[in-house]
């Protein structure tokens, strides 16, 4: 069996560039180089695309992804020449720019099969405002919030009345916990909703949920499956970025949570309905609270996870049966099967005369 040609792709322009290199070098351990030929291209932060050797490489080629006469390449900048063809692209890409749908509208238009979710979902789930209004109307549950922009922000004492206090204030366009806070005073209420808004228009300030943080990781196209939950302890309040992705004794992990059979059984259930809800394809990560009184709901989804050392989406799987070599293996292929069924669908271009 031939080789495939993966490039994967990491870096970006948004606040976690930094993780996407943790992520990617995280998959680069762990794939089984004998099935494909990679190509590893970064993306710097002011958006320029690179070739890279390694992914700590100081130089690298200029390049881009265009349709060529025998498929989509991997093209030189400089020079206009085809470095290789590609048959399947692997956007490790967290955050702006990466995950909500931007990139992925780009695979599509130069024609390419990639890992993860579409246009719409990407977009859909990065956008947490969106998430919530859209898992509500399924009847899925979900933390009470309110909405702040530049021109309508809600005063601390309707924010107090309505949610309680504390509450968490958080950009609706970000992931990772960057740009996350957790207030109790007016004072900070004020001061927070300003600096949040500094990096989206749209801010989201959630009532604080107690009781657990569960997350489950859910796999496939339109048949998904959804691994064992696992549960996040942290020692700094809430799971913030540090204890994501940098500080490994700032949490801990718990797969299974320790919940009832019935309670696990549910979770899966629910992220599953959820997957589907938000037309995600490839993979996702769901997040929950499960409250002291037993409450289920989600928090957010994740449509491209950390797949750093510590990170939950490939620990779940592993739980769960799947290890991070046959994990890859499997988002690859769901990729490719995907790009398989769109291309059998009737889509015609009439030429106007």
């Amino acid at each position: 069996m031939s080789k495939l040609n993966l490039a994967i792709i990491f870096g970006g322009k948004s606040t976690e560039h930094e993780i996407s290199l943790l992520s990617a070098k995280s998959i680069l351990k762990h794939i089984n180089a004998d099935k494909y030929n990679l190509s590893l291209i970064l993306i710097d932060i002011q958006g320029h695309w690179h070739l890279k050797d390694d992914i700590d490489a100081n130089k690298g080629i200029s390049v881009t992804l265009a349709p060529t006469s025998n498929g989509t390449s991997l093209v030189n900048l400089n020079t206009g020449e085809v470095i290789t063809k590609l048959d399947v692209v692997f956007p490790v890409l967290h955050g702006l720019f990466g995950e909500d749908g931007t990139i992925q509208g780009f695979f599509k238009m130069v024609d390419i099969p990639f890992v993860g979710c579409g246009v719409m979902a990407s977009s859909a789930c990065m956008d947490k405002d969106m998430t919530k209004r859209l898992l509500r109307d399924s009847d899925i549950g979900i933390a009470p919030y309110a909405i702040a922009s530049p021109n309508r922000k809600p005063s601390f004492e309707d924010i107090e009345k309505q949610l309680g206090m504390p509450v968490f204030i958080k950009p609706a366009n970000l992931g990772s916990s960057v740009g996350v806070f957790k207030v109790s005073s007016k004072d900070e209420y004020n001061d927070k909703v300003e600096e949040a808004l500094g990096y989206d228009p749209k801010v989201l300030i959630e009532k604080t949920i107690i009781g657990k943080e569960v997350e489950c990781a859910v796999l496939g196209n339109s048949k998904p499956k959804a691994s064992l939950p696992g549960e996040v302890i942290t020692e700094v309040g809430f799971y913030d970025f540090e204890s994501k992705y940098v500080d490994k004794d700032a949490s801990s992990i718990l797969i299974p949570a320790d919940l009832t059979q019935s309670q696990i059984e549910t979770i899966r259930e629910i992220a599953i309905k959820a997957y589907l809800v938000m037309a995600c394809e490839g993979l996702a990560r769901v997040d929950f609270f499960v409250t002291n009184e037993g409450d289920i709901l989600i928090n957010e989804i994740n449509t491209i996870p950390g797949f750093t050392n510590i990170s939950m989406y490939p620990k779940m799987w592993e739980a769960t049966g799947i290890p991070y070599p046959e994990l890859i293996d499997i988002l690859i292929e769901l990729g490719i099967e995907r790009y398989d069924q769109e291309q059998a669908l009737r889509i015609v271009a009439r030429e106007v005369k």
